[in-house]
């Protein structure tokens, strides 16, 4: 096989041939052929045709630190050499994963001092799951068993992470979700908030997990889970009663509380954490994606001193992966962590380029196809709308002029993605004030032709 294939076309058949997407049509997309990206550096990628696209989205949320990290690279060939893999079962350890847990115990809010590794965020919030319970049976409570989530909530694809998720079309195949997971509304002021204030509203929906709660007896309840923004979702950004009412909820119903910071995780809201942001005091956090940057396939489950006191003295808990603490991935993450603190990545975000993309950001609301242009740190999202006064959605099939408006941003040379009629943005936070200057320029290029092309369709209706 020749591993030098450089040409679009046979690149394309040869995926489509043996290549099956996530969270794609197949047929849709071998018809028209995969975008094939080759190369990337900073905040940029190239396509297999030399086009260059400002990834708006950081990967999958994750490239925090931007693309080409050569001290990344070299951290990982060294660690190969030396330790390529062991596990950590049965009673060993070795010095990369002892090296990592003991800086992320440094910086994780509150008495998150323990860490169970996983592969993913998705691995993760399936150890949460299984951790959760665990730890109530071991309290003589193992009737504590429901985990209550969100409605439109993302927490992984696997079964016991689509499960915790609230997203209906996952829900739809595969039997999902499995027992003992409740769901309950979203903080969407935008989309569900009617005539109450963002701040009623807050309040409003927080007290649904009050109400589930009493309903289904809190000696019944295990834990709570959420994202302190919901990403995939749409950056949903709760209202500031929000997360409050839910932390004096589940202290006062004496349940867990799961923060799933695999997104919000390691400065993409302004803080090394979204709970520090939101002042969440959780008792488990979900951790991925930005904690190496996305160089290497890494989560892991923080967990309080309460927790893993409980669970250690319980004799043996039955559960891991054979890449719980990889040796490489692990030393790659320690070496991420160490260049946004150095380099202070983090403090940057918070008090400049932050700020500076939300004043650019916001101004996008002033675009006849925008209905709200809301940020955090980091991750942003544009509401489309035909009617911006009603904050009304398209009378068409949902997600069409999302996908429109996705397919301009490609031909602008940005990657903005869309969740049905949302666009949303989540930049490598090495963002520069001109490279963010570049990302608004073409979201004001895809936006304008995105509008012409619904005027001329004659889509611009009210549902």
């Amino acid at each position: 096989m020749n591993k030098n294939i450089q040409d679009t076309a046979t690149l394309q058949k040869l995926d489509a041939a043996h290549h099956l997407h996530p969270f794609t049509h197949g047929d849709e997309l071998n018809k028209k052929g995969a975008l094939i990206i080759t190369r990337a550096n900073g905040v940029f990628l190239q396509d297999s045709e030399g086009n260059d696209y400002l990834d708006g989205m950081s990967g999958l949320w994750c490239v925090n630190l931007g693309y080409g990290r050569k001290e990344l690279a070299r951290v990982a060939a060294a660690q190969m050499e030396q330790l390529p893999y062991y596990n950590t079962f049965f009673q060993t350890s070795h010095p990369p994963v002892i090296e990592l847990s003991a800086t992320l115990a440094t910086l994780a809010p509150g008495a998150l001092n323990h860490v169970f590794y996983a592969g993913s965020g998705s691995e993760a919030n399936d150890t949460n799951m299984r951790l959760a319970r665990h730890y109530w049976a071991a309290k003589d409570q193992p009737n504590k068993k429901v985990i209550i989530s969100r409605k439109n909530a993302y927490h992984g694809s696997t079964m016991a992470g689509a499960s915790l998720g609230g997203m209906k079309p996952m829900h739809a195949q595969g039997g999902l979700p499995v027992a003992d997971v409740i769901h309950i509304e979203q903080p969407y002021w935008y989309g569900e908030g009617g005539d109450l204030s963002p701040e009623e509203f807050g309040l409003q929906r927080a007290r649904l997990l009050e109400a589930e709660i009493n309903r289904l007896g809190a000696d019944s309840v295990a834990a709570f889970i959420a994202e302190p923004v919901q990403g995939a979702g749409g950056v949903i950004i709760p209202p500031s009663t929000y997360w409050p009412e839910i932390q004096r909820i589940c202290n006062d119903a004496n349940i867990l509380l799961i923060a799933d910071e695999v997104i919000c995780g390691f400065g993409r809201t302004g803080n090394w954490f979204g709970s520090q942001t939101f002042d969440i005091k959780p008792d488990i956090m979900t951790i991925a994606k930005g904690l190496s940057s996305g160089y290497q396939p890494i989560g892991g489950s923080m967990v309080s001193d309460e927790i893993a006191n409980v669970v250690n003295a319980a004799g043996s808990f039955n559960h891991g992966y054979t890449y719980s603490g990889h040796p490489v991935a692990c030393a790659v993450a320690s070496e991420n962590l160490r260049l946004l603190a150095e380099e202070k990545v983090v403090e940057t975000v918070r008090n400049e380029t932050a700020p500076y993309l939300e004043s650019k950001w916001s101004q996008l609301a002033d675009h006849p196809l925008v209905g709200e242009a809301r940020i955090c740190g980091m991750m942003g999202a544009l509401e489309l709308t035909p009617n911006k006064a009603a904050r009304a959605p398209f009378a068409g099939e949902e997600g069409h002029v999302g996908t429109m408006c996705r397919v301009a941003c490609y031909e602008s040379g940005l990657v903005m993605r869309a969740v049905d009629d949302k666009m949303i943005i989540s930049p490598p936070l090495v963002i520069t004030k001109p490279e963010i200057d570049t990302l608004i320029e073409r979201a004001v290029q895809a936006l304008d032709k995105t509008y012409k092309q619904v005027k001329s369709a004659g889509l611009l209706k009210s549902a």
